[in-house]
């Protein structure tokens, strides 16, 4: 089998991405974005013009195709048309699409326990030990080494996360007895959580496919992900008291805003908020009557 050569246009554009650390899916995604664009016009992407760009975005919103790869595609276009054409007039032509916000599924804290009792195996109770123990995104459990956990701080190191950031995360004594539990029954060498294969890790995909299976077994009807462990996280912190700040850091959270986000589901933290209403009928009914 002949692999199909690739044209000077998309090498410059993989050059491109690959001096600037992009991950690979990323690359992946812009590339293939850049792609429908040339599948639409029937020509190659570099002959766009302000006018075939317009009509490629009605087109997409006709085709009803979803906000986040909206978002995605504007992404992808404008490093193509910013960077590896260097035309940005183009660029300016790629309108945004307002996302919208939805509260996130949170499980109970009733719930969470059913989860991880219905884990099935040490790795698995382990792993999403470290979802909702530590608020980790679920590419980020996966990619855990065993020489990430430090038992004397007490923390996790987490390598190269959303945005090529590193962090370190708290590490709980019970996190830290379930991991040991793993540890000593596998004696994984490399990652924390190996893949069929040991030499890469388990894939993120699999992970998310456990959680699903797992939470259909503890007959929990909400529609549950890795991340559904990571929500859970962060709202049941919020309703300890925990500043947001600290959890925006836990959470590796760019933005203040975007942690703000469990105010919304942390019904405790509601529930105790007394209503302005209530003071002001306390304090009139406190008062004296007139003279």
């Amino acid at each position: 089998m002949i692999d199909k050569p690739i044209s000077p246009l998309r090498q410059r554009m993989i050059e491109d991405m690959t001096s600037r650390r992009f991950k690979e899916c990323t690359q992946k995604d812009y590339l293939r974005h850049v792609q429908n664009l040339a599948v639409f016009l029937g020509r190659s992407p570099d002959t766009a013009t302000a006018e075939d760009v317009r009509l490629f975005q009605l087109h997409m919103a006709k085709q009803q195709i979803g906000a986040a790869t909206l978002k995605a595609t504007v992404s992808g276009l404008r490093f193509f048309f910013n960077v590896t054409l260097d035309r940005p007039e183009l660029g300016r032509h790629l309108a945004t699409v307002h996302q919208p916000r939805k509260a996130p599924v949170v499980l109970n804290q009733e719930e969470m326990a059913r989860l991880l009792d219905a884990a099935p195996g040490l790795k698995y109770k382990a792993a999403f030990g470290v979802a909702y123990g530590a608020g980790l995104r679920v590419s980020e459990v996966v990619a855990l080494k065993v020489s990430d956990i430090d038992s004397k701080r007490m923390t996790l190191r987490v390598e190269q996360g959303k945005g090529q950031r590193d962090r370190y995360v708290m590490l709980s004594p019970q996190l830290l007895e379930w991991l040991r539990d793993w540890w000593r029954a596998a004696r994984p060498q490399a990652w924390l959580f190996p893949g069929q294969n040991p030499v890469n890790p388990m894939s993120a995909r699999q992970l998310s496919r456990v959680v699903r299976e797992t939470a259909r077994t503890a007959g929990i009807a909400k529609r549950v992900s890795p991340h559904t462990l990571r929500h859970s996280f962060a709202t049941h912190l919020l309703e300890q008291g925990v500043d947001i700040r600290v959890i925006q850091v836990m959470l590796g959270h760019a933005k203040l805003e975007t942690t703000a986000l469990y105010t919304r589901v942390a019904v405790n933290t509601i529930r105790d908020v007394t209503s302005p209403l209530d003071k002001l009928t306390a304090n009139l009914a406190g008062r004296a009557p007139p003279a």
